[in-house]
């Protein structure tokens, strides 16, 4: 009877039903990359947004380091024989820049005297801010346009997505790098501002595969019973849409702005790297990335990783674990899959 009453329980416990909210999260839980993705973003925006109040300083405070290091110079000079000889002089010489690793600059100091460790939190900080705001951007253009589309069909459906067809043709890294260029070139746009141009070309360029998402999903679910009743009881179109269409496509845009974080991360860092995107004194992880530019920062790039491989690091953690967020979220979200 004991056993009975054992199994009768387990039984029981598999066959709890759930509500959908809970079955997604169980099943975006029981998927272990999404869970190390969802750890190690927590981690990635707690170092950039509570570790400045540990290190106390700022990201373009200076420190002026001296130590002694060995400076080696040449001299090429003709002997009375005819030959090429090599001189190379040795002399000690007190420098204040690229400071090593110590207590107090876990990661030392850069070209410029500033702290490593803090500009990598601020230059997290906001190449995350601009990831989100342009995802956010571009979703808003994308639902309207595509619910839209979807919703009113005919002439508005065949405009919008043949303006739809036009962007998804444009290569976007290449027209992103041409106007990047552009906008660096005009005078009367200041460094600082040119934050805001680059968000929003990135978010001009990114809209249209978020607008042919939503018009398909919307166009399924026109159809659907509930969307018939509204139509008998005499909804308006805008509370239809936004009330009864956009709550059922939720799941789908959840996901695509997940991944679409780690792509925004990439386009940034891309044009921080070419000096295009974020410029100085501000920090960005592209940016910081560029110091080791095999052209100009040969000695960078060999003697000190110290700058270039922690930006590069986290570039590639937060990309990656946006995507095992996402890829768990469409799992999640896809009815198909068993509990």
């Amino acid at each position: 009877m004991n056993g009975f009453s054992i199994n009768s329980e387990k039984r029981f416990d598999s066959t709890k039903t759930y509500s959908p909210t809970r079955l997604v999260m169980r099943r975006f839980f029981k998927n272990k990359l999404s869970v190390v993705g969802l750890i190690m973003i927590f981690m990635i925006l707690a170092f950039c947004f509570i570790g400045p109040l540990f290190t106390g300083y700022t990201d373009t405070q200076t420190f002026f380091i001296e130590r002694e290091v060995d400076m080696i110079s040449e001299e090429r000079f003709i002997g009375q024989d005819q030959n090429e000889y090599r001189f190379f002089d040795v002399s000690k010489s007190i420098v204040t820049d690229k400071a090593p690793p110590s207590v107090e600059h876990r990661l030392g100091t850069d070209s410029n005297r500033m702290d490593v460790l803090t500009r990598l939190m601020y230059g997290g900080r906001l190449s995350v801010s601009i990831a989100v705001i342009v995802v956010l951007s571009e979703t808003i253009i994308g639902v309207l346009l595509g619910g839209m589309a979807g919703y009113f069909g005919k002439f508005t459906d065949l405009l919008i997505m043949r303006l739809v067809d036009i962007f998804a043709c444009i290569p976007a890294l290449p027209v992103l790098l041409i106007a990047s260029q552009v906008i660096r070139s005009i005078e009367e746009i200041s460094p600082d501002s040119r934050i805001y141009w680059l968000m929003g070309m990135l978010a001009f360029f990114g809209w249209a595969e978020t607008a042919r998402l939503v018009r398909g999903q919307v166009l399924s679910l026109r159809e659907q019973d509930f969307m018939t009743a509204a139509e008998a009881v005499g909804i308006r179109p805008g509370s239809k849409i936004f009330k009864h269409l956009l709550p059922n496509i939720m799941p789908q845009l959840i996901v695509s702005i997940t991944l679409g974080l780690g792509t925004v991360i990439l386009y940034e860092s891309t044009l921080s790297y070419l000096g295009l995107g974020v410029q100085f004194p501000k920090a960005a992880w592209g940016t910081m990335v560029s110091a080791a530019d095999p052209i100009k920062g040969v000695e960078i790039l060999a003697h000190y990783p110290n700058l270039w491989i922690p930006p590069g690091i986290l570039i590639v953690v937060s990309v990656l674990s946006f995507n095992f967020i996402g890829d768990g979220l469409r799992d999640a979200f896809d009815p198909k899959i068993k509990n």
